[in-house]
Order: structure tokens, then sequence, then C-alpha cells
């Protein structure tokens, strides 16, 4: 492994079929094809180190939600041989439902937010059932318990959680959102999260209709595309594309190695636009 991180993006449940309208506040008319969603969480392996992004949510809100759900991420970080009380540190990207949930299910862990997503998950915002939707009260209580047991570390803008691994505010889809930033031996990879939840929403610059502030998800596209360096080492948080274009790993076929190259490369496409 050497001093490089490896990333991996583990598949825990999916929703399909999903219409353009659903997946682009202005779908392009001609449009007509299905796209699934994919739910990931990613682990980041540093030596001596794992830090996980994002936690999932379990079989209780997929019910809820109607989303189909492979098996719970906890378990399928132990089915990649990572156990859930090995993890030192979580970093989560914001606190809606699908990155928020299982939080007491990593009991030595630190978790590591945006304070702006604190402050807007339990504000007046969350009196408007439009913007209080992609939460749960469950998992944003669960989290004000972990800063009640000191274990949650805020980060204001960009911060530092391991060297090499920085997180970085970009608001727009929630008002805290945070992308992290990875030193992988291919060069920055940058987890997009929900700034784009497929490579359409970044390469098209058109919004996922679940937005909070269109111009903070606008100029969080540009600071995915700075701390990158490059297109292809953007990856967005919900396109299944990415178990396409990136090499499954171990028997399950739903872990994919972010640390080397895709198959596929988006650079002509930004030449393009």
């Amino acid at each position: 492994m050497g001093n490089a991180a490896e990333i991996y993006a583990l598949r825990y449940a999916t929703m399909s079929p999903r219409t353009p309208h659903m997946n682009f506040l202005q779908p392009d008319p001609h449009d007509i094809a299905a796209q699934d969603l994919d739910y990931f969480v990613w682990l980041i392996r540093l030596p001596g180190r794992d830090i996980l992004v994002d936690t999932g949510f379990n079989a209780e809100e997929a019910r809820l939600r109607s989303r189909t759900i492979k098996l719970n991420p906890v378990q399928a970080l132990a089915d990649f041989g990572v156990k859930a009380d090995e993890i030192s540190d979580v970093i989560v990207t914001h606190l809606h439902y699908d990155h928020a949930g299982n939080l007491d299910r990593f009991p030595n862990a630190r978790f590591h937010l945006q304070e702006r997503e604190m402050a807007y998950a339990t504000g007046r915002c969350m009196c408007t059932g439009l913007l209080r939707h992609p939460f749960s009260v469950e998992h944003v209580t669960q989290m004000v318990r972990h800063v009640y047991g000191e274990r949650v570390t805020f980060h204001s803008g960009d911060g530092e959680v391991a060297p090499g691994v920085t997180v970085h505010r970009v608001g727009g889809h929630s008002d805290g959102l945070q992308v992290v930033r990875v030193e992988t031996a291919r060069g920055p990879v940058v987890l997009a999260s929900d700034a784009a939840h497929y490579y359409a929403n970044l390469h098209k610059r058109s919004p996922f209709p679940i937005v909070y502030n269109i111009g903070d998800m606008a100029a969080g596209w540009e600071t995915a595309e700075r701390l990158a360096g490059h297109p292809d080492r953007i990856v967005p948080g919900h396109d299944p594309i990415v178990t396409e274009i990136y090499p499954s790993i171990g028997d399950s076929g739903d872990v994919f190695a972010l640390h080397v190259a895709p198959s596929r490369s988006f650079a002509e496409l930004e030449t393009a636009r």
C-alpha cells in the first residue's frame, strides 16, 4: 500500500427506475431513458488507519422510503474485512438519511461534520417539509448525542482529517455538504458525495432536484474540479457508472477500487463544455 491511500466504494442499496425529471432540475426534454440510483459508502485505507465516509441507511429506513437495500453498510464493511469498532474516523458528508444512518454502530469513531450542517439540520429550515424530507430526525438526534458525548469534530469550510485526507464545504444540495479530497497514487481523488449525484449533473451543469442553494451547488462543481485537478478524479455520489468503470474487488461484486484509474475518461467532455 505504501503511504498513498486506497479508496473503496461499497454499494449497499439501489433505487430503480428513475426518470430524468427525478435526476435533473431541468431535464433534457429529448431524454426519456430511465437511470438507476446506487447508494454507496466509501472506505479510505491509510497505513494503520481506516476512515469511513458516510454511514448509509438500514433496512427500516429502506422500507420507509421504498429503497432496495442489499445489506446494511456495516455488514458490507464486515464482508470486506473491516469491523465497525475498528473505524477510527467517520466523515459525514451531510446529514441526509442515506448518508447518516447507522451512527450508533461505530463505537470507537470520531465523527467529522461541517458546523454549518449541524446548524442547518437542527435550525429553522427544518420547519419546512420540503427541506426536512431528506433528513431523519432519529439520525440527526443521534448526531446530537455524539456532540454531547464529545465525539464530533466540527469543520468550518476546509479541514484535515488525516494527512492527505481533507474535507471542503461546498453546500448546495444541503447547506453544510462537504466533499472529501484524498491523496492517492494516481493523484488527488475527490469523493463528491451529493455535490454531484451523477456524472451528468456535473458535466451538464444540471443540478439534482433536491437542492438548498443552486448558486452554492454550481460553485461546488468548480471547487470539486479544482480540488481534483482532472475530471477523471471526481467520483459522484450515486452514479451506477462508477460500478462500470472502476474494478470490482472481492466476490460480492459491490466493492470498487477508486484509487486506480477508471476505464473510461471524461476529459473530452470537459474540453467540449
